[in-house]
């Protein structure tokens, strides 16, 4: 694990952004900068920044490395089950993929009662709904308790600065989101990908509680996984050992994932309605450590972080020299 004062020190060189005025056709996402070249490729460049409640808070050291490299293990552990966008990785915080035309739906999948935002189930639970996404959940659960099985919650993808939406299944056929084929087939899909992710994260004593998958269609219509997968952005992990202990002391989960942060702001405001507060360097390498511990858990291999002082943002220029022109 990386030394506390080693992640303090990168703090005022995290990468902000990666806006490469050279390369063609970009697009700013709130955490990751794309580009579009000519030939069908697109690379993604995940930056520092983080995101929670459908805004950039702050910047964690090494953040966009540990994403790319999380899900490089996990886009690797899984291209049986589904193939990905992955073309080639040039550099630690990039990746080069097929560019798809994405499906406008996001696939949550989920084990357990948990969650703080607008989308996630327990919230609603606790409001009284016992049927979320169209899916019937009984009486007496509490926080983080583990569902009777595990449950697909779907949401709508937003436009930039908006929120994603609840929607159940049948909508999205309705709607003509997704055909009746389509949906069979990315549930399916889902459900394996995320049985898989269970079935390592438990073999390093880790919970997988939920994640979100994001799927396109490469130009023979044929679909695709996408984005990212399995990362602490993406996922909830927690810690097995201690789970049922402090379950039963109504104590949070220890978890290596963005709901860290995102219950530090809650206690502080109410981030859909009131300015976020500035968050301390002393929060910021937590929660750094705690991504790094997550890559290590999951993967079994040391962080290997970019030398003291590296200027990050001119490594991946030189390493992106090659698609210039």
């Amino acid at each position: 694990m990386l030394d506390p004062e080693r992640i303090r020190a990168a703090i005022p060189n995290v990468l902000a952004e990666a806006h490469f005025p050279e390369l063609p056709n970009y697009y700013r996402g709130k955490v990751r900068e794309n580009y579009d070249l000519p030939d069908g490729r697109r690379i993604l460049i995940s930056t520092d920044r983080q995101s929670a409640f459908d805004q950039v808070l702050a910047a964690v050291p090494f953040k966009g490395q540990v994403l790319t490299e999380t899900a490089r293990f996990w886009f690797e552990a899984t291209k049986d089950i589904c193939p990905n966008h992955v073309i080639e990785y040039p550099d630690p915080n990039v990746v080069v993929g097929r560019r798809l035309n994405m499906l406008p739906v996001e696939m949550v999948v989920r084990d357990y009662l948990t969650g703080s935002t607008d989308t996630a189930i327990w919230p609603m639970y606790r409001d009284g709904k016992r049927k979320v996404y169209g899916v019937s959940l009984p009486d007496g659960l509490k926080k983080n308790d583990k569902l009777p099985g595990t449950i697909l919650t779907p949401t709508t993808k937003a436009e930039q600065g908006g929120h994603d939406a609840p929607i159940t299944p049948q909508d999205i056929v309705a709607r003509g989101l997704l055909s009746q084929k389509q949906w069979d087939e990315v549930a399916a899909l889902s459900l394996a990908l995320f049985a898989r992710g269970k079935e390592i994260a438990a073999k390093n004593g880790l919970i997988l509680v939920d994640t979100k998958f994001e799927f396109g269609l490469d130009a023979q219509g044929k679909i695709v996984l996408a984005d990212e997968i399995l990362t602490p952005d993406s996922s909830r992990y927690w810690k097995t050992a201690s789970y049922a202990s402090r379950q039963k002391a109504g104590e949070e989960p220890e978890s290596l994932d963005k709901e860290f942060l995102r219950l530090w702001i809650a206690a502080r405001c109410d981030p859909y309605k009131q300015p976020i507060p500035e968050i301390p360097a002393a929060t910021l390498v937590e929660f750094a450590q705690k991504y790094i511990a997550l890559y290590e858990t999951v993967t079994g291999r040391s962080f290997a972080a970019p030398p003291a002082g590296e200027p990050v943002k001119e490594r991946i220029r030189g390493n992106l020299a090659k698609f210039i022109g």
